[in-house]
């Protein structure tokens, strides 16, 4: 392990909106954290959103300086990824923002039924194996997972680059007969990024360098608690997300012409999201 991970690793443990919950705090047990952010976290009684696979944490830090009234906390099992975050963070001297170093699957161990009002999910591993699909962030049993915490007018974001997740998390809400206020296959070819859509994380700055076009979908659980797997016709072809077009010039070229809103059901197509408060 390089010095410089191992110095990011001892710098997070200094930073007062880092928590790195040990495992045993976690697995079949409740965190000491769960039910209580508000009160021994961050003091206040204002709306908690996560950002889950945060990685560097540029969502999180940008939607908490959006919005000061609102508490943002960014999970990412990458400690190297989150120092950034957790950093900036520091250094801004942020009182909204928490990053959290732990596992998703550990989630519902660290908050509460209800405590969380909004998830947003960005760039996430599109997982594209079939056999890895349950392991995509808007899975079923993330699902399951999700609406442990989630208020039931809570909403579910999802900004990613990755055609086939967009499109498998489309079919997933249509299975499940989930309230969806928007899918949009291309935010920035379609005019519809606002501010807020429109925060880069340095991955979608690749993407967009490369022609790729970004999507977004935007969702509820609503009263639903259960979400049993099933298999989706999308894996079944050999090629997703164009991973041998993506690998040349021609086919990123190909890739960012393609524009409009491809959805796989019904979804407010023009008008601006709602402001989430």
């Amino acid at each position: 392990m390089g010095k410089d991970k191992l110095r990011k690793f001892a710098e997070n443990l200094t930073f007062e909106c880092f928590v790195q919950p040990a495992f045993e705090e976690m697995f079949r047990t409740d965190h000491p954290l769960k039910g209580n952010w508000r009160k021994e976290f961050f003091h206040n009684d204002n709306p908690i959103v996560l950002e889950l696979g945060c990685g560097k944490g540029e969502y999180t830090v940008a939607l908490a300086e959006r919005n000061p009234d609102k508490n943002f906390i960014g999970v990412d099992i990458k400690g190297a990824r989150i120092w950034r975050g957790a950093k900036t963070a520091t250094e801004r001297k942020m009182s909204n923002v928490g990053f959290l170093r732990a596992r998703i699957e550990f989630i519902t161990s660290l908050f509460a039924e209800g405590e969380v009002d909004e998830i947003w999910i960005t760039f996430p591993d599109p997982q594209l194996r079939t056999k890895r699909a349950k392991k995509r962030l808007t899975a079923p049993i993330f699902l399951e997972y999700y609406a442990k915490l989630l208020r039931k007018d809570g909403w579910i974001n999802l900004k990613t680059d990755s055609q086939h997740l967009f499109a498998y998390t489309s079919a997933v809400i249509e299975k499940f007969g989930l309230k969806c206020e928007v899918a949009n296959n291309d935010i920035y070819g379609s005019g519809y990024a606002d501010e807020v859509l429109s925060v880069k994380t340095a991955y979608e700055q690749m993407y967009l360098e490369r022609g790729l076009p970004i999507t977004y979908t935007r969702f509820q659980l609503g009263e639903r608690k259960e979400f049993p797997m099933f298999d989706w016709e999308g894996d079944d072809i050999l090629e997703k997300d164009g991973e041998i077009e993506r690998k040349t010039e021609s086919g990123t070229d190909a890739r960012s012409k393609s524009r409009g809103c491809l959805h796989t059901m019904p979804c407010k197509k023009e008008e601006k999201p709602a402001k989430q408060d």
